[in-house]
């Protein structure tokens, strides 16, 4: 089976109206990143008890922690810093979350004994409280190419990892080859696609992603987080320091999402998957 998942902050800035995006959609998962334009790692417990509720109250189960963690610079105080790992953790632990998706930290290049220094700890931190440290490829990280990623997965034991089919175009790697190396390493994908020489974001399918090519060489149970980044968002400057250039134009974020969606289930059905019961079947 393969589960869709989403970050709904990219339908709608409330949780209100991203439930009622995930739920239009037939969505039952959220990578929760935002809501109300304040980050994830941001929220109180109590508010974070709230959101959970009204969750679970509308059939969303959250699956991934779409936290920031490690998009830092590696001379952060990790002493200091781990405080904010810790409370992280225990924001997974309210939602009902055993994953946490992170980053390896900026201005890492030349300290990578560091860089496998913090991601231990990062990931004993969350055996602590039972959740999976995954690390998402992301442009200036330190894991941001084919290259270091494979370092990350020889040094960093207990470390899962997410891939992200645009992040490697935007490094200049070929999708053929990164989905070769990594598809079956890979704990959950997320799905966005880019038209390499322009860097205009896409549906998917319509770009370099190579997102059929992702889909056919699922042969377990595996989960797709749509992040389509097809129109700008409350939070995303916040979220992401580099211009999002769009080839297509929507009325407003919903259509975008919707749009987004329709798009990645297109691809399944293309693939011969059929929606049942809330996940895709063959």
């Amino acid at each position: 089976m393969i589960y869709l998942s989403a970050f709904a902050d990219e339908a709608a800035t409330s949780l209100k109206g991203q439930i009622e995006a995930l739920n239009r959609n037939g969505i039952k998962y959220s990578e929760i990143r935002s809501v109300d334009g304040v980050n994830v790692s941001k929220f109180t417990l109590d508010t974070a008890k709230e959101y959970q509720k009204e969750m679970a109250d509308n059939g969303v189960a959250v699956w991934s922690i779409g936290s920031p963690l490690g998009k830092v610079s590696i001379n952060v105080d990790f002493n200091e810093y781990e405080g904010t790992v810790r409370h992280v953790c225990e924001l997974a632990n309210v939602f009902n979350a055993d994953k946490i998706r992170m980053f390896s930290f900026f201005d890492a290049l030349g300290e990578k004994n560091k860089v496998f220094d913090y991601l231990g700890r990062m990931i004993e931190i969350g055996k602590e409280y039972g959740v999976q440290m995954c690390h998402e490829n992301e442009k200036e990280v330190y894991g941001d190419t084919a290259s270091r990623v494979l370092e990350l997965i020889e040094n960093c034991k207990g470390l899962k990892f997410i891939y992200d089919p645009v992040n490697y175009i935007a490094v200049g790697e070929k999708a053929e080859k990164t989905l070769e190396l990594f598809h079956d390493k890979t704990e959950y994908f997320h799905v966005k696609d880019m038209i390499a020489d322009t860097g205009e974001h896409v549906p998917a399918g319509l770009g370099d992603g190579n997102i059929k090519g992702l889909v056919e060489k699922i042969k377990d149970d595996k989960v797709l987080t749509l992040e389509p980044h097809l129109a700008i968002f409350s939070g995303y400057s916040d979220i992401d320091n580099f211009e999002m250039k769009n080839k297509f134009k929507f009325n407003s974020n919903t259509e975008a999402f919707d749009f987004a969606c329709k798009s990645l289930k297109g691809i399944l059905n293309e693939c011969g998957y059929k929606e049942i019961n809330g996940g895709f079947a063959k």
